[in-house]
């Protein structure tokens, strides 16, 4: 299984971390900042001492907009912290502009969100200039298609609209257009990545005449990245310079039958219509051809570390095929609590956070995902292609699956156990 591609260059590291930073207001009417509620904000300089000290040089965070843009002036005063602990601890960061929460009283649909997302993204760009040399890089607007779809379709978050979630998709468009842009104007060596979830959806085995629907449904996915780069919608003023590094969100739940169940991954036995993960990164890649990062992927409770070892597998089978994947974020690094219910934590991390007797959350790692990540590390992004190669010659893998139990979908959870979904971001 041999590969033409050169090492991944682009990050500081091919393992990454992601710290959940959600700041939106919630079906409750709650706004979120989940950074303060891990205590992120707090540990900072030592969560990034953990990356770096897991080999992890590279993390995905975020600047809160709600917090810092007053209306009439800037208060970076929540994120200066933040980046000079990136920087004294060597650790790359690419910063989400707009992790699901913009300012109190901002409508979504106004043109007003797009000039004040532009004046944002130039004030946040500046700020950065001046602190770090480094080439930036960006994430203007988090999950575009999911934000459309939990805002603007379902009423699921603020604002709660429905049956809006195409015209929201072009809005949000029109606004990433314009932050990079503004961001561009101060430092054009910025880098931008535009992360959304990747998804496969199916008819029902009984319902066969739901198949054309269950493929414009999944074809669906691909709107928000064809915006940007100017395949649709021309009028938003896409083209394929905004289509920068593609970023791809991906959990054991991204995909379903239409109107119906999950095609499982942690349930004995394994069901035959689940697309092995390579097989996406190749039709992303196919469509537009630029870089790719697994921006988001993680599993929760006694899932994490067989969830690690396909992911890293199935990246490696990719990778072997000449699709460039240039790194693989474990999404989140530290544990964090359910948007809705605060009380309740997924274990969906590297370290669960652990409260002691004085408040603090204790970061407490999890051996056997540790295990899988020094695994996977130890091999190393081509070493991962080589060992497939000799799976291959030994007959281990048949058709995309890794057999003989190395990794397959059972091997998640014991026979009997079962855990709670995440919520879907």
């Amino acid at each position: 299984m041999p590969s033409n591609l050169a090492p991944p260059q682009l990050f500081r590291s091919f393992f990454q971390g992601g710290f959940e930073s959600a700041t939106h207001i919630n079906r409750h009417g709650h706004r979120l900042d989940m950074i303060a509620a891990t205590q992120h904000d707090r540990h900072v300089v030592s969560d990034y001492a953990l990356l770096r000290a897991m080999e992890l040089r590279t993390a995905r965070d975020a600047l809160r907009w709600p917090s810092i843009d007053r209306g009439d002036h800037y208060d970076f005063s929540s994120f200066a912290p933040m980046a000079e602990a990136a920087q004294r601890e060597g650790v790359q960061v690419i910063w989400d502009l707009c992790h699901f929460g913009w300012p109190d009283g901002l409508d979504v649909f106004s043109q007003e969100f797009i000039d004040r997302f532009a004046h944002f993204s130039d004030a946040v760009a500046r700020f950065i200039a001046e602190m770090d040399d480094n080439v930036p890089f960006y994430v203007p607007i988090n999950e575009i298609s999911f934000l459309s779809w939990a805002a603007g379709e379902e009423g699921y978050i603020h604002p709660y609209a429905k049956g809006r979630g195409g015209e929201l998709k072009q809005q949000l468009v029109r606004a990433s257009i314009a932050g990079i842009d503004a961001v561009r104007a101060v430092d054009p060596r910025a880098r931008i990545l535009h992360v959304d979830p990747v998804i496969r959806v199916i008819a029902p085995r009984n319902r066969p005449e739901l198949a054309q629907a269950a493929e414009a449904y999944r074809l669906s996915q691909y709107e928000a990245w064809d915006m940007l780069a100017g395949m649709a919608h021309p009028e938003l003023g896409g083209k394929p310079g905004y289509l920068d590094i593609v970023g791809i969100n991906y959990y054991h739940s991204n995909q379903w039958e239409l109107n119906g169940e999950r095609i499982l991954w942690d349930e004995p036995p394994p069901d035959e219509r689940r697309l092995p993960f390579h097989r996406i990164l190749a039709e992303v890649y196919a469509r537009y051809g630029r870089p790719l990062l697994v921006s988001e992927t993680g599993h929760f409770g006694v899932g994490r570390a067989a969830w690690m070892y396909e992911i890293a597998m199935e990246v490696g089978i990719a990778r072997a095929k000449n699709i460039p994947v240039e790194g693989i974020c474990l999404y989140p690094i530290i544990d964090r609590p359910d948007w809705e219910d605060a009380n309740f934590w997924h274990h969906s991390a590297l370290w669960d956070l652990v409260p002691n007797a004085l408040g603090d959350l204790e970061r407490v790692i999890e051996p056997n995902m540790l295990s899988a990540l020094r695994c996977a590390q130890r091999m190393g992004p081509d070493g991962l292609a080589r060992e497939l190669a000799d799976l291959c010659q030994g007959g281990a893998i048949q058709g995309g699956a890794i057999q003989g139990g190395a990794v397959h979908a059972g091997a998640a959870q014991p026979p009997g156990q079962t855990s709670t979904r995440p919520s879907p971001e």
